[in-house]
């Protein structure tokens, strides 16, 4: 897996300084995603000085509030050196909110990241491939993360077989962490914030 081209090996590892952990405020708009038509989700995008006290450009998990009401997320990159926020229906209905909306929160990055959710496409490849699986299990949730990633920002369906493929072997080789890609999506352009609907 090599960096896209462009990228500086730091770049590609997203080497950030630590920006500690403490609780972060801001305000954003709660908007409806164009894509696809009728969800029952929504999302935000935090403010560029709110997502700079975070640890790293790419994703991170964080405990917090959405007026009020707590939650506990991932947040996903921009591509724009930010993040955005998927706010699922539960949460919106909780807090009392609707898309269109300003909403209030505040979050804190996670102490212990928790294990990331398996697509079932990599689950199947794994569990047909032992030595994949063994070194699967054991490297840490945050490097399970990175693979995950790394495989389903591939935009394409064959790219992502091949992604996957690739992976396996790699694992059952022993590798242990997915290297040289643009976690942030800032230099690659391959992640992005959701389009909203009133941006049509």
């Amino acid at each position: 897996m090599r960096a896209a081209a462009g990228i500086s090996s730091a770049a590609a590892r997203d080497i950030l300084p630590a920006m500690g952990t403490e609780t972060i405020r801001f305000e954003a708009r709660l908007r409806r995603p164009a894509e696809p038509k009728g969800a029952a989700w929504t999302f935000l995008l935090l403010p560029k000085a709110a997502s700079a006290k975070l640890p790293t450009r790419s994703q991170v998990t964080v405990d917090g509030t959405l007026a009020g009401q707590p939650f506990q997320a991932t947040l996903e990159p921009d591509g724009q050196g930010s993040h955005w926020l998927k706010v699922e229906r539960r949460l919106r209905e909780a807090a009392g909110v609707q898309a269109g909306e300003t909403v209030a929160l505040e979050v804190r990055p996670v102490d212990k990241e928790p294990e990331p959710k398996v697509p079932a496409d990599l689950r199947q490849a794994l569990a047909a491939n032992p030595a994949a699986r063994a070194t699967w299990a054991d490297i840490t949730p945050v490097a399970r993360r990175d693979w995950i990633q790394w495989i389903v920002s591939g935009k394409k369906a064959e790219t992502r077989v091949k992604r996957i493929a690739t992976a396996c072997d790699k694992l059952a080789s022993g590798m242990r962490r997915a290297c040289c890609f643009d976690r942030s999506g800032m230099y690659s352009k391959a992640l992005s914030a959701p389009k909203a609907a009133d941006e049509d």
